[in-house]
């Protein structure tokens, strides 16, 4: 032994790594000593925790709320509204100038109280942009140093105005606030999924570190049981003394491995805990491996269909289409001629008692029509249009290249698939024939018929394959939840996804 290379030392090392590892090819790769085994969590479970009760779920709830007021304030703009306005009261003690009858001004000092209150029923018109309204109105007047009162009734008015030649905003909210509303209602569906995907990713990142935590802890104790035997061989003379600091310096390099391997472990246990929502505590929660992701063969074709009839952003991209179009017509509409038509007939009068006044009601009238039109305004007009022709060109072109972009990304999803489940097919093959190669070598290895080379490879494979199987785990349920968030669509059981009631 005294003449053994450096080559058996760094095998040595290797053997380290798979010496007494996980028993079993799947097992729950992350309980820890003491842990029961009704305690470990399961990857839908902890998906539901983080939809239901971590930050981004509780954020997804809140936009979609947000939509629903902003579906509920556009709805109120088409429905009546009804409306009370008043001064009460308006008293005024002041000098004041008064005109005479000859032309002078004398000032003298009043006492009065004006005031009045009106109720009004208004109704936009959607279709034409213009408001309909129906009113009613009392003003008193007081004027307490001459001991005089008068009323001052509009029991019933109706009227109406309306915009000529300029941008109807209602006719607009009409055509893209729907299309808001679905689109927050879908995005909410495609933010749970994404949560869904996220918390995958950080699954199984825990898990891959937990792995790594249970190779390294029992690369610990396979180097203490070498350095013993080392001492022992020591004392029969059977090793040099180089030899055994050799294996003295492998079992504290195995202590700053699994030192590295628990932090490491620790942070993506803190990552998992901080964006689901799992209470924190001292000891990591113990991850079960899950079984292989459904990944049937999806139709690339099928999945598009899907995703344009269900995805929020076929929504987003009309929307904005839209948007751009009504920045057209807003520039159109606020820079050339602009006129308004209002009408309003009813009855009204005046007595010193109010109950006087609605004898020999007057019949009353207005109509005004009033415009504006720029004569010299500098091609301003022309600026403000063909900046905003432009814009909605270059929206058009964005729409056109993202909406390519898009469907290429839910094409190449889908194809991803069958090759994922190949993947993950081979890796859990190459898993359990890694361990019964292991198992075989080591009982070879103890009878002698095998030399630590060998044992030693067969333990580091036994590791490779292990780690490429929660590999291969981690990219097949990351793609499964990333083909739901983008179809909003169930394929496994052939349903549409739709947010919890």
């Amino acid at each position: 032994m005294s003449n053994t290379s450096p080559f058996f030392f760094r095998q040595a090392r290797q053997l380290l790594c798979g010496a007494w590892l996980l028993a079993g090819a799947h097992v729950a790769a992350g309980q820890q000593p003491g842990t029961a085994p009704g305690a470990t969590l399961t990857l839908p479970e902890i998906i539901a925790l983080a939809q239901d009760n971590s930050v981004a779920g509780q954020q997804t709830r809140t936009d979609r709320e947000l939509g629903y007021w902003q579906w509920r304030s556009f709805q109120a703009n088409y429905r009546p509204q009804v409306g009370l306005a008043g001064t009460l009261p308006n008293f005024n003690r002041v000098v004041t100038p008064v005109v005479q009858p000859d032309g002078t001004t004398d000032f003298r000092a009043v006492r009065i109280n004006n005031s009045n209150v009106g109720l009004t029923v208004t109704q936009n018109v959607g279709l034409t942009g213009g408001q309909v309204f129906v009113g009613s109105e009392v003003q008193r007047f007081d004027d307490f140093n001459g001991q005089l009162r008068r009323y001052n009734n509009q029991p019933f008015t109706v009227g109406f105005t309306q915009p000529l030649g300029q941008f109807n905003s209602l006719v607009w909210a009409r055509r893209i606030e729907p299309l808001r509303y679905q689109e927050s209602q879908r995005q909410y569906v495609e933010n749970r999924e994404t949560v869904a995907q996220r918390v995958t990713e950080l699954y199984f990142d825990l898990l891959l570190q937990q792995v790594n935590e249970a190779v390294a802890d029992q690369n610990v104790q396979a180097s203490a049981e070498l350095l013993r035997v080392g001492q022992e061989k020591l004392k029969l003379g059977r090793l040099s003394q180089n030899d055994l600091l050799q294996l003295e310096l492998n079992y504290l390099n195995a202590r700053q491995a699994r030192a590295q391997a628990q932090l490491e472990a620790e942070n993506a246990a803190l990552d998992l805990q901080t964006y689901t929502g799992l209470p924190n505590s001292e000891a990591q929660p113990a991850l079960a491996v899950p079984a292989p992701a459904p990944l049937m063969a999806v139709a690339p074709e099928q999945a598009l269909a899907q995703a344009r009839q269900n995805r929020s952003t076929t929504l987003a991209l009309r929307r904005r289409l839209l948007e751009a179009e009504r920045g057209v017509a807003l520039a159109r509409g606020t820079t050339g001629l602009q006129a308004s038509l209002s009408a309003t007939t009813g009855y009204v009068n005046q007595a010193p008692n109010f109950g006087d006044t609605y004898l020999n009601l007057q019949n009353q009238q207005q109509l005004r029509l009033a415009f504006s039109m720029p004569l010299v305004d500098w091609g301003r007009r022309r600026a403000i249009t063909r900046t905003a022709e432009l814009t909605r060109d270059q929206t058009q072109r964005a729409v056109a290249q993202e909406t390519q972009t898009f469907e290429q990304t839910v094409r190449t999803q889908a194809l991803q698939l069958p090759r994922l489940a190949e993947q993950v097919a081979r890796a859990a093959r190459a898993d359990s024939l890694a361990q019964q190669r292991y198992a075989i070598t080591q009982a070879t290895y103890r009878v002698g018929r095998l030399s630590l080379t060998d044992l030693t490879l067969a333990a580091a494979a036994k590791d490779v394959a292990r780690r490429d199987y929660v590999a291969a785990l981690r990219a097949a349920w990351v793609a499964h939840y990333r083909l739901r968030a983008l179809t909003l669509y169930d394929f496994e059981r052939q349903a549409l996804i739709e947010a919890p009631k």
